[in-house]
C-alpha cells in the first residue's frame, strides 16, 4: 500500500481524528477493530468505533490517515530507573551485584545537573520507543555502593535533595507521564532528616509536574539492600503518612538468595504489604512467599530482558497468575536492557515463560501486549487514566505498521504484533493527542542537545570515579 501522510506534528490542533487504523485499543471487552479514534483537545479520548467516524469533516479537527496500520496503546513501563541511559553495554558478564557496584561507582561521578540529563535522555528514549508511561526508581542523593557479602551500604557521596528534583524535572521536560519513586535512606542518615527530605521531595513531584504527567509520587523500597529491619517499618510508615505505593527491588537474583528470603519476613512483619505494594522482579519467593504476597493484595512487577541480561532467572508469572496478584512489566535499566524495546520485551517474555513450562499457551500474545499496557497501570493503580484506549483515557498511541518494512500477511492481529512487529515498524507516538516522536525521532526541543549532553557528562563521571569507556 502506499504510505500515510505524516501527522501534523506540531499543529497545536483542537482536536485530532486517527482514521484507517487497525485498533487494538486492549480494553478487556473488546476485540481488535478496523476504525477511527477521536481526540479531544484535553489531549483525552473523545470517541472511537469501526469503520468511519460518523462525523462531518469539520468536527474531526486534524485528521490522520495511518494507512491500515494498528494503532495500540502506548507501552507502560512499571519498572524503570531513566538515569541510566548512558551505562549501556556495561558490565557485560556480571550479575546484579557486578553490575551494580560498576553503575553506582559511575553516579559518585555526577553532579545535579548531569542526573537531570542523564534522566533526559533516557525518558526520551522511551518515548521515541513507543513507551509514554514509566514508573522510575530515581537515583538515591547518598551514592556509594553495596556489598552482597556483608551485606551493607557505604555513602562515598552526598548530593543535596536538588540531586533527586532535577530527575523529577527531566521527566516533566520530556513529556512523559511518571510514576516517581524516592529512597527513604534510614539507614544511612538520621531518621527525622529522612523523613523530612522524603516529604520534601513528595510535595516537590506534587507541585513540580502538570497532573496529566504525574503518575504519583512512590515509595522506592530498599530493604533488599538494607541489614535492618527498621527499614521495611519506615517504610510503612512513609506510605501511610503520605498515601503512597511502594515498590522493592525484591528477591530478583539467586546471589545470596537465602540472605534476601529471610528479609522477606521483615516487609510481612512492618504492615508495607498491602494492595498498592510491588515487589520488582520476585523472581526467587518459594511457595510460602509468593502465596503471603498475593494474600495481602500486593503485586509484581516482571523485566524479562534485565532477569536475561543480568542471569537472574525467571520469574513463574503463570503462579503469580494463578494466585491472582497484579502484575505489571518493566524495561528495567537501559543499562540491563540495553535496548529499551517493549516488543524485545514481550517476545523474551512470551519465549522464557513457554520454554520453562513447556506450554507454548501458557502465555498468548494478547495477554502480554495487556500486561505491558493495561496490565501494567492496573498495578501502578492508574489504570484509571492509561493503559487502554478508551472514552475518557489519556490518548497515549502508537503507530506501528506492519508493512513498512513489510512483515507478511497477519494470520492474527496481536500475535502478528507481538511477534512480527518492532521498533522498526514504530511511526509515530502520541503523548495526549500529540505528536511526541516521529519515525524514532523526538519532536521535543530538547532532543538535538540531548546526546550532547549524555556524552559529554559521562566520559566525565567516567574520568571521575575512575572507569574507562572503550571510546
Amino acid at each position: 500500500m502506499n504510505a500515510p501522510p505524516e501527522p501534523a506534528a506540531s499543529h497545536p490542533a483542537a482536536s485530532r481524528t486517527i482514521v484507517n487504523a487497525v485498533v487494538l485499543s486492549m480494553a478487556d471487552d473488546q476485540d481488535w477493530f478496523r476504525g477511527w479514534i477521536q481526540i479531544g483537545a484535553d489531549g483525552r479520548i473523545a470517541a472511537l468505533g469501526p469503520g468511519d467516524p460518523p462525523h462531518s469533516p469539520d468536527a474531526l479537527g486534524v485528521v490522520d490517515d495511518v494507512g491500515g496500520a494498528f494503532v495500540a496503546p502506548g507501552f507502560v513501563s512499571a519498572h524503570s530507573h531513566l538515569y541510566t541511559s548512558g551505562m549501556r553495554g556495561m558490565t557485560p558478564g556480571e550479575p546484579l551485584y557486578g553490575w551494580v557496584q560498576v553503575q553506582a561507582a559511575l553516579m559518585t561521578g555526577t553532579d545535579i545537573e548531569d542526573a537531570y540529563w542523564m534522566t533526559l535522555h533516557g525518558c526520551l528514549d522511551f518515548i521515541d520507543n513507543g513507551i509514554t508511561s514509566a514508573y522510575n526508581f530515581t537515583c538515591t542523593r547518598l551514592l556509594g555502593g553495596y556489598d552482597a557479602a556483608t551485606d551493607s551500604r557505604t555513602v562515598v557521596q552526598e548530593q543535596p535533595p536538588e540531586f533527586v528534583h532535577r530527575q523529577i524535572d527531566a521527566g516533566r521536560d520530556a513529556g512523559l507521564r511518571v510514576a516517581n519513586a524516592i529512597r527513604l535512606d534510614t539507614e544511612l542518615q538520621p531518621v527525622d532528616q529522612a523523613y523530612e527530605l522524603f516529604g520534601r521531595t513528595v510535595e516537590y513531584v506534587r507541585q513540580a509536574l502538570p497532573a496529566d504527567l504525574d503518575l504519583g509520587p512512590s515509595v522506592f523500597g530498599a530493604q533488599q539492600w538494607s541489614d535492618t529491619p527498621e527499614t521495611s517499618r519506615h517504610e510503612a510508615r512513609a506510605m501511610d503518612t503520605h498515601g503512597l505505593g511502594n515498590q522493592a527491588h525484591f528477591l530478583e537474583t539467586s546471589e545470596a538468595l537465602e540472605q534476601q528470603r529471610r528479609k522477606f519476613r521483615w516487609y510481612e512483619q512492618s504492615g508495607a504489604l498491602r494492595p498498592g505494594f510491588l515487589f520488582g522482579h520476585f523472581v526467587h519467593p518459594d511457595e510460602e512467599m509468593a502465596r503471603a504476597a498475593a494474600a495481602s493484595g500486593s503485586g509484581m512487577v516482571w523485566q524479562p530482558t534485565s532477569n536475561g541480561r543480568l542471569a537472574s532467572g525467571v520469574a513463574d508469572i503463570a503462579r503469580f497468575r494463578a494466585l491472582g496478584m497484579p502484575i505489571g512489566v518493566g524495561l528495567d535499566d537501559q543499562s540491563c536492557t540495553d535496548i529499551s524495546d517493549p516488543f524485545q520485551n514481550m517476545r523474551i517474555g512470551i519465549y522464557t515463560q513457554r520454554a520453562v513450562h513447556r506450554d507454548a499457551s501458557v502465555v498468548m500474545p494478547r495477554e502480554m501486549i495487556r500486561l505491558h499496557t493495561l496490565g501494567s497501570a492496573e498495578a501502578l493503580g492508574v489504570a484509571d487514566r492509561i493503559g487502554s484506549i478508551e472514552v475518557g483515557k489519556l490518548a497515549d498511541l502508537v503507530v506501528v505498521d506492519p508493512t513498512d518494512p513489510d512483515t507478511g500477511p497477519v494470520w492474527d492481529v496481536y500475535a502478528h504484533y507481538a511477534f512480527a512487529c518492532g521498533l522498526r515498524n514504530l511511526k509515530t507516538v502520541y503523548i495526549g493527542g500529540r505528536v511526541a516522536s516521529l519515525r524514532g525521532r523526538s519532536t521535543n526541543p530538547l532532543a538535538a542537545q540531548v546526546g550532547g549532553e549524555l556524552d559529554t557528562r559521562v566520559r566525565r563521571a567516567a574520568a571521575k570515579a575512575g572507569l574507562r569507556l572503550a571510546w
